[in-house]
């Protein structure tokens, strides 16, 4: 009987210790990050301003939100930056994943290369590209040196051109990730019915087109749904690059709302952007969430 108490003690116990290890991180979770999330929704229906108020304005903040010619420009460069840098990098690793899975010699020396940027910081990205493309010590003023005195690429200062230059960076640093998710989808394909369609005399652009290519559609979602999410909260990138500038030319959502939160003291109108934002990324994230369960089950 001793025994039998002993044994039901042990066993309730090992199912505790997870739960008590796991309760307080569980805890901070639901207070520092779902808790805020409720919070900043309850703010963007008040009316605050340098300090949270708790006077209830309704829908106002949305309304003077899509009024602001400044949100406007930033929606205007999100669709700009997140539709070249999907793209883009979804084609450059693709590229990338193919070229390393012809088992070609040194792909362990290449694969990590590739994926080196990715373990950077997007303040370290943004801070190197900027000394990188400033006219002043970056390649202007490196081919000027070398004789090339006509050389001119001032894109980084240039207001039309400045959100391209945040497109270089950021594709830069995630087409190895990129690469890394199509390189396991490659590896992941049935040898066999590569080597059934070779034998019945597919060429190798029909075997990739028709073949190789639909089977990706699982990495194709997963690299959307990672870059859309990368590019919709994008701030450190954007302001270690070019603060925003020139003027407001590669201002994004994001820097949008922490200006008008913290500089502008229009905390209302800043809460209703993350809200949009977050919005934003729930479009995205819970039909691929449920695709993902309805697969499980």
């Amino acid at each position: 009987m001793t025994t039998t108490v002993q044994v039901d003690f042990r066993t309730r116990l090992q199912n505790w210790i997870p739960k008590l290890v796991l309760a307080p991180s569980l805890g901070v979770i639901m207070v520092f990050v779902y808790g805020f999330i409720v919070y900043t929704v309850y703010l963007s229906f008040t009316n605050s301003k340098i300090l949270p108020s708790y006077d209830l304005v309704g829908m106002a903040n949305y309304t003077k939100l899509f009024q602001l010619p400044a949100w406007t420009l930033a929606i205007t460069n999100l669709a700009i930056f997140a539709s070249l840098y999907i793209v883009i990098s979804t084609a450059i690793g693709l590229t990338l994943a193919i070229f390393l899975d012809q088992k070609i010699r040194g792909e362990g020396v290449l694969r990590p290369i590739f994926l080196y940027p990715m373990a950077l910081s997007f303040i370290v990205t943004g801070t190197a590209w900027k000394w990188l493309l400033d006219p002043g010590i970056g390649i202007e003023h490196t081919m000027h040196l070398w004789g090339w005195a006509s050389f001119h690429f001032d894109w980084i200062k240039n207001s039309k051109y400045a959100i391209y230059t945040v497109v270089l960076a950021a594709v830069w640093q995630t087409s190895g990730f990129v690469m890394a998710m199509f390189l396991a989808g490659l590896r992941g394909i049935d040898n066999e019915i590569l080597k059934a369609a070779q034998i019945d005399g597919a060429s190798n652009w029909n075997l990739y087109w028709r073949i190789i290519i639909p089977q990706l559609r699982p990495a194709f979602l997963s690299s959307f749904v990672i870059l859309s999410h990368l590019a919709i909260k994008s701030y450190d990138l954007i302001i270690a690059l070019t603060g925003g500038g020139p003027g407001r030319s590669t201002e994004l959502p994001a820097t949008f709302m922490y200006s008008y939160t913290f500089t502008r003291n229009e905390m209302g109108v800043g809460a209703a952007s993350a809200v949009i934002m977050l919005m934003t990324i729930a479009a995205i994230m819970i039909p691929y969430l449920y695709a993902e369960l309805k697969e499980v089950k």
